[in-house]
């Protein structure tokens, strides 16, 4: 016992004076430690300055009822209450038996409100005994962000919004999840807090430890205006054929900037959000727009000219023992035709005939494009393209006919779209864009540059070939319900069998993707688009050209005459265009830009008069005839009464 008394007292003097300062840590950081607090996330722009994203920071209200001392409790318990009344529109006799009662239950924890905003989070800490602080009035501000996008579900998707997982990675795609880390996130502070009892803790003090650095701010390239456009043209085509989801992205062709992204699915009950990011994430077989890029190789190779004869007049054909059709027979053709008329069995033939011996040069043509590899773009979860070639486990005799026409491959819709803007950008890729500048406030942090992925995809001839074929594809192929002859188009539809590993399970519900992928003007390419529909019920159709090509209309006329007068008189430089018609667009567009100085050279000098003093400009004319130069540059800013002097 003498024994054990000793080994007691030496423990007792260990603890106290050799293990002290450790065990003293221990217990004070089981009572008080410093708690992080979220930097509030920058804000997400569109290109004009339109708020896309922010964060709205939200506050608690609490009480400690026991920390005031009993003089200043009974001092302020009424006028607080009063004050309490006056803000929830309960009486002052509830909050004042609540909070009294709060104060005998030893309750140091009391909610007083909940969720409120920075105004009215300022309203009640000026409240009295709150007004004292921490140590005399017991306040309690807990503080939290959420993530808000002012234009509700419009492009929420390719926004998105970052949520980390339990190894730190981010799980959500989308702009704000790939910008999150290196820009948005911003610093997080620290506040020192005393534990209370039953896993609650209250601030010490009334300041920060350390203040959280808010994040900077993302300007994307999105337009707002046509973001809407592309929203609500793919919504409305959605309902009608009852699918399943779709996406519609429109391109900057110069520059690669994208100026929508419209990503929908249909929800349980029937309507349709933006539930997943199927343009960037989604990599299917493309079908028929898959056509040109195998046309392309075959022009590019030189192994037939666009007048090669191919004979589809059977309407179908048998390719190693399997069957390819076509909707109905088209006879002999030229290459160009079977093209603009979608021919599977005009395509499959030409790609067999011409690769059959040597498949991997064709494979090699398309690697050439990196139509295998993903594009890299800056939002997560891209998906990834995928190409039969020889070796591989999807490969056959068969494969190479069949990827002809858009099968035996898997492409995202925005892969594909960035091969016809190079198309329509005379041949040079440039990489999709998302963001034009990362600021803080007024100071650029890093601004983000066209980015070139081929200079030149193919010959200057292949091209030409290939965009008389595109823009005949809308006056006479398969797009021709979309022709308009007040603004040019031109493009490729598109419609595979999707779902379709059990034939005789898929023929008795069949599923398809249709798809529409171009640019317009056709002559003088603003902007390219693709659109995708996903499983269109087959009771309304299913065909590209019924399906998306009127999405990819609406989109294309509405762009059309709701941009500035200064774009759309580029637009109007169509060849062949007749100076009556151009006119007529001049005119109308006059009426509804009556500030901005249009571009009338070219023009009857009377007609140039008539539209510019319609404008309330006043015209001197020097001559007769056609109007060869202007005394103020189009795109001007002009008043009413101004002079404008024209030179024929």
């Amino acid at each position: 016992m003498f024994v054990f008394a000793l080994a007691v007292v030496f423990k007792l003097c260990s603890i106290q004076f050799i293990q002290g300062d450790e065990y003293r840590a221990m217990a004070e950081e089981r009572i008080v430690k410093n708690h992080e607090i979220p930097a509030n996330r920058g804000n997400v722009y569109s290109a004009d300055g339109s708020l896309l994203a922010t964060s709205i920071p939200k506050y608690d209200i609490r009480l400690d009822a026991v920390q005031p001392k009993q003089a200043t409790f009974n001092k302020y318990i009424k006028p607080l209450s009063d004050s309490l009344a006056k803000y929830s529109g309960k009486s002052s006799s509830y909050h004042q038996n609540t909070i009294t009662k709060a104060r005998s239950n030893k309750n140091r924890y009391f909610l007083l409100a909940r969720d409120i905003s920075y105004s009215d989070y300022i309203r009640l800490r000026n409240f009295p005994m709150l007004e004292l602080g921490a140590i005399k009035g017991g306040l309690i501000v807990e503080q939290t962000t959420r993530r808000e996008h002012p234009m509700g579900g419009i492009a929420e998707r390719i926004i998105g919004y970052e949520k980390i997982d339990e190894n730190g990675n981010v799980t959500r795609p989308g702009i704000d999840g790939a910008f999150g880390v290196k820009y948005l996130r911003g610093v997080n502070g620290s506040r020192l807090k005393q534990k209370i009892g039953n896993g609650k803790w209250k601030p010490i003090v009334d300041y920060n430890q350390v203040e959280p650095q808010d994040g900077y701010d993302v300007y994307t390239t999105i337009d707002v205006n046509i973001q809407d456009i592309a929203h609500h043209a793919l919504l409305g085509q959605l309902e009608k054929y009852e699918a399943e989801h779709g996406c519609a992205v429109v391109m900057d062709v110069k520059t690669g900037e994208i100026k929508a992204i419209s990503n929908l699915g249909r929800s349980t009950n029937g309507s349709y959000y933006e539930r997943l990011n199927y343009a960037v994430g989604e990599s299917h077989e493309p079908g028929s727009t898959f056509k040109v890029m195998a046309l392309m190789a075959a022009l590019e190779d030189k192994v037939i000219d666009t007048s090669t004869i191919v004979d589809t007049k059977r309407g179908s054909k048998r390719f190693y023992g399997r069957t390819i059709s076509d909707s109905r027979g088209h006879g002999e053709i030229s290459a160009a035709r079977a093209l603009e008329v979608s021919s599977n069995i005009g395509l499959a033939t030409i790609i067999d005939e011409a690769y059959s011996k040597q498949p991997k040069k064709f494979i090699n043509r398309l690697k050439g494009w990196n139509l295998h590899e993903p594009l890299g773009v800056s939002i997560i979860g891209e998906g990834i393209p995928d190409i039969a070639e020889p070796g591989k486990s999807n490969w056959s005799r068969n494969a190479l006919p069949s990827m002809a026409y858009g099968y035996n491959l898997r492409m995202t819709p925005l892969q594909t779209l960035a091969f016809y803007n190079a198309i329509a950008n005379d041949g040079e890729m440039v990489k999709p864009r998302f963001i034009k500048a990362v600021k803080e406030f007024d100071r650029e942090v890093e601004t983000f540059e066209k980015e070139v992925l081929h200079q030149k995809i193919c010959s200057d001839k292949t091209l030409r070939e290939i965009k008389e074929i595109l823009k005949n594809i809308v006056i006479r192929g398969t797009g021709s319900k979309m022709y308009s002859e007040n603004f040019s188009m031109a493009g490729k539809t598109g419609t595979a069998r999707t779902d379709y590993g059990n034939y005789e399970e898929w023929r008795k519900d069949r599923k398809y993707i249709s798809s529409f992928a171009g640019y317009f003007p056709a002559d003088n390419p603003k902007y390219s688009c693709i659109v995708v529909i996903h499983k269109p019920s087959t009771k309304v159709g299913y065909y590209g050209a019924d399906v998306t090509g009127p999405v990819f209309k609406r989109i294309a006329q509405k762009i059309y005459t709701e941009t500035p007068l200064i774009d759309q008189i580029e637009s109007l430089e169509v060849v062949n265009a007749k100076v009556e018609d151009s006119f007529e667009a001049y005119y109308n567009l006059a009426n509804t830009y009556k500030t901005i100085m249009p571009d009338v050279t070219g023009l009857p000098a009377m007609d140039a008069l008539a539209l510019l003093e319609n404008m309330g400009l006043k015209v001197k004319i020097s001559g007769a005839g056609v109007v060869k130069s202007q005394s103020i540059n189009k795109g001007t800013k002009v008043k009413p009464n101004q002079v404008v002097e024209l030179n024929t």
